[in-house]
């Protein structure tokens, strides 16, 4: 038997977090001296706080490993575990890898001193025949969702010239997740529809517009910017969504400064 200070040295685990483990039921001591309250373990625990340790080093919260050693001999039931975590840590990472991001843009353009301004104009988009994949994706980011299946379309397309492509966001008001959008190209040719893509006449629309280039991160800029030109001079937005025409995208780049992207709002006179 070890008492807990010698059991704190070879486990690496501080007497106090043992204390906490013991009170919240993850590990308790093998005995408790009736007289003095000294806490004592057995050897072979020394394996079970390794997998604790492991566990959290991973991730896990201390309630969530209290249920995964009472299933660790289940391979299949501690693996449902392990993929649950691992799918949260990419989830992580791409929230992580886009705020870098952010911050990288907004640092090249607090060097160069930029300071952006954005004209808005009224134009009207004619009507055009576009391929249309119409989804709900994670989050605004997960827009290359829709791309991706327009890509898995079984023949090869034949884009306008000039093609447009762009993306509708159909929710009335901003959502944290579970986003309604249709992405859009513009084609040349007839095409039968799948189940993923549908080819259909958009209708010739009128919007005030202005052009962004460079990262997304503007995009809230440009959006106010766009309503108090619109609402400054006599328009209206009507009840067609609004939505963004890539004219250089991700798809074209991998250096965000490069992007050109036009945000449309759908106008209508006051």
């Amino acid at each position: 038997m070890l008492k807990i200070g010698d059991f704190s040295k070879l486990s690496r685990v501080s007497v106090r977090m043992l204390r906490h483990y013991d009170d919240i039921g993850l590990l308790k001591p093998a005995e408790i001296d009736d007289f003095s309250g000294y806490r004592y373990y057995r050897e072979e625990q020394l394996f079970i706080i390794g997998r604790i340790t492991t566990l959290k080093d991973m991730g896990f919260a201390l309630a969530d490993i209290i249920r995964i050693l009472e299933i660790y001999d289940d391979k299949d039931k501690f693996d449902d575990y392990l993929i649950t975590r691992q799918k949260e840590l990419a989830d992580q990472a791409r929230e992580t890898e886009y705020k870098l991001m952010l911050l990288d843009t907004a640092r090249k353009r607090l060097r160069k001193g930029q300071n952006m301004s954005y004209d808005v104009t009224v134009k009207t988009i004619p009507e055009r025949y576009a391929a249309t994949v119409h989804m709900i994706i994670p989050r605004y980011e997960d827009e290359q969702l829709a791309w991706n299946r327009m890509k898995e379309y079984g023949k090869p397309m034949t884009p306008a010239d000039p093609c447009r492509a762009g993306c509708d966001f159909l929710d009335k008001e901003y959502k944290e997740e579970n986003v309604e959008i249709v992405a859009w190209m513009t084609v040349k040719g007839k095409y039968e529809d799948t189940e993923q893509v549908e080819f259909k006449i958009l209708p010739e629309i009128e919007v005030a517009s202005c052009i962004v280039k460079g990262s997304y991160d503007q995009l809230s800029d440009a959006t106010a910017t766009a309503l108090s030109w619109i609402n400054s001079n006599g328009y209206k937005m009507s009840d067609s969504p609004m939505f963004c025409i890539y004219h250089v995208s991700p798809a074209m780049t991998s250096n965000p400064d490069e992007y050109v992207t036009e945000v449309c709002f759908p106008v209508e006179r006051s």
